[in-house]
């Protein structure tokens, strides 16, 4: 069994981790850590956890997660940072599920999250968390970066196109909308029933966080520079991300449909459907798929890529479980094969 522990369990990424850890075959939760928390029952936070977890919250104490084979990190961004040098020292794996580590150069991070990096030497080692471009790097890996929610809808729409040098990289739009659970369990105006209900807005459309992470791992794919326009909006909804996706075909010729199928054949979570679908977002919830649905409008050289996940799913705690899984050397799906919860 792997023994797991968790640093900052109380939000809901970190609540999403124990519902899918606790029933994972070969997971054996040891550590749950909270300040705020410390001491008090995680099944009184948590009623749907009754049954499950046994376990306590206790104080972040570096001794009791040294003991652990891996340890997630659930915590707002630049906090994992500061644990993860220690950790690794003594031989745990880190996957953190914030955004620590997802941006290679430490100026950009400093520019985009107003703060300096603590461990930037552990940025070469850190293997960006996308299993369906870097499977085999985070086979062993010690230092995981989990991508961020709007990157994972927005890079599995895009990847087949770029890969196969289909589309222009310097014209990529993504339109994205997401649950008001992506901005955390934490109370703010903005995220008040009251304000988001009936409601329907868009923000940081100046910049958003995840623009450069997007570009990064796209840059990757594409070996070229990407011209991305990027605008999240926030729905009246609890979880789920839509992302609509546009790019302009250089290959008139091509067959977009057979190109989405044939790259993602192999792939557990990533389903694409008939050509002419339109998946919605209650169709993933609580799962860890992500359903693609590839148009052409009017025959035209516009394709649109629909492309939707559950937020705290794939787009956070269940691709956090399924990187452990590969790290591992597990069966890939262990523990995340349960279907998504309708109505």
């Amino acid at each position: 069994m792997i023994k797991v522990g968790i640093i900052g369990g109380t939000g809901y990424t970190g609540v999403e981790l124990l519902r899918l850890l606790a029933v994972h075959p070969q997971a054996e939760l040891k550590v749950i850590t909270s300040r705020a928390e410390a001491g008090s029952k995680i099944a009184d936070l948590f009623p749907n956890l009754r049954g499950f977890v046994e376990l306590a919250f206790s104080e972040p104490d570096p001794k009791l997660l040294a003991g652990c084979d891996v340890v997630f990190s659930a915590t707002p961004n630049g906090v994992a940072m500061t644990h993860a040098r220690k950790l690794l020292e003594a031989g745990v794996r880190l996957i953190d599920i914030a955004a620590d580590f997802r941006l290679s150069d430490p100026k950009l991070w400093e520019k985009w999250y107003r703060m300096p990096h603590a461990c930037p030497d552990l940025l070469s080692e850190a293997v960006y968390g996308l299993p369906e471009i870097n499977r085999k790097r985070i086979r062993g890996a010690r230092l995981i970066a989990n991508p961020g929610c709007y990157p994972t809808a927005i890079q599995l729409g895009f990847l087949p196109l770029l890969e196969q040098g289909l589309i222009d990289p310097g014209q990529l739009i993504a339109d994205a909308k997401s649950g008001v659970s992506g901005a955390g369990r934490k109370a703010e105006v903005h995220t008040l029933f009251a304000e988001v209900s009936d409601n329907f807005k868009a923000y940081a459309v100046g910049g958003h966080r995840h623009w450069p992470e997007i570009c990064q791992e796209l840059e990757c794919v594409s070996g070229r520079p990407v011209g991305l326009t990027f605008v999240p909006h926030l729905t009246p909804m609890v979880r789920g991300i839509h992302a609509t996706l546009y790019c302009r075909l250089t290959d008139r010729g091509a067959d977009v449909q057979a190109v989405f199928e044939e790259r993602y054949r192999a792939e557990p979570f990533v389903d694409v459907l008939a050509a002419g679908s339109h998946p919605d977002t209650r169709s993933v919830r609580a799962s860890n798929v992500c359903r693609i649905a590839v148009h052409r409008p009017q025959g035209g050289d516009t394709v649109v890529v629909l492309s939707v996940i559950d937020n705290l799913v794939k787009g956070a705690a269940g691709q956090a479980v399924q990187n452990m899984n590969i790290a591992f050397g597990l069966e890939e799906t262990a523990g995340l094969n349960a279907p998504a919860v309708l109505p």
